[in-house]
């Protein structure tokens, strides 16, 4: 029987690539290429010592490192894999379901109500930014926030563009640490967050944006930073950092990305 190749082939591979690509993405932004790599390097050693030159001994004591590399693989990416599939998982992919969603069911007074924290939130990052006050704002999108919510104190109170600036005032005892934004309130502030493992972040950047750039990764929320020594203010999503911005492109990139008109929303 002839070797064929079938449209069904064809989806096949492109999803592999697809998964590949992503994979090797996720992994060089976290900075865990080089284990990656290490992982191929040792398998195809162990393919040369097992089924070319058929070395016993070498290769048997390979075979029992190999027969527990899905345990291993799990210890070594855990990190990657519960982003991965985080990502999968969050609502804003399913970019159908978000048009649906607005189709039917409609609402102006929260996309008002949106427009207007949002506003807030661009007016206190103006502030800080102009007497170079150290901020560190988390706003939620999908994945839940709750374990980083807890480990801070808990505000739940109305978006207001001056209790965010008296928060991070730095005489403030609440001013380490990120605030936490949730639907249309600050949930919480001086949170702990995780800080990023990438080694290619530049080691200019402190300790916050580190932790945004951590928080991101982790999660699909997006982080606004104000640094303490320059003002600049900067904003992470997806694990990657733009920095230097005005409050007018921050206040456009907010509504890009949170407003209902343009498929999402804070929930």
């Amino acid at each position: 029987m002839g070797f064929q190749i079938t449209f069904k082939d064809f989806v096949d591979i492109f999803l592999v690539a697809v998964l590949l690509f992503q994979l090797y993405k996720l992994l060089k932004r976290t900075g865990a290429v080089n284990v990656f790599l290490g992982v191929l390097a040792f398998l195809s050693f162990w393919i040369i010592v097992r089924y070319v030159f058929n070395m016993e001994l070498l290769g048997g004591i390979m075979d029992r490192i190999v027969s527990v590399g899905a345990f291993a693989l799990i210890v070594l990416f855990q990190d990657e894999i519960r982003r991965f599939f985080s990502k999968i998982g969050s609502k804003q992919k399913w970019s159908v379901l978000q048009f649906f969603k607005k189709i039917f069911s409609p609402n102006a007074v929260e996309q008002n109500n949106t427009d207007f924290h949002l506003l807030q939130i661009v007016l206190a990052c103006r502030g800080l930014s102009k007497t170079a006050t150290g901020g560190l704002i988390v706003i939620r999108r999908d994945t839940d926030l709750d374990s980083y919510v807890q480990s801070g104190e808990q505000i739940n109170a109305i978006i207001s563009s001056r209790l965010i600036e008296n928060i991070f005032f730095k005489n403030s005892p609440l001013h380490d640490g990120a605030m936490i934004i949730n639907k249309q309130s600050i949930t919480a502030a001086a949170c702990i967050l995780p800080v990023s493992k990438n080694q290619s972040i530049p080691k200019r950047l402190g300790l916050r944006h580190r932790a945004a750039l951590g928080i991101t990764e982790n999660t699909d929320a997006i982080a606004i930073i104000v640094s303490e020594e320059t003002g600049h203010i900067s904003w992470a999503m997806n694990g990657v950092l733009t920095s230097n911005v005005k409050s007018e492109e921050l206040e456009h990139f907010l509504s890009e990305e949170l407003t209902i008109k343009n498929k999402a929303q804070i929930n």
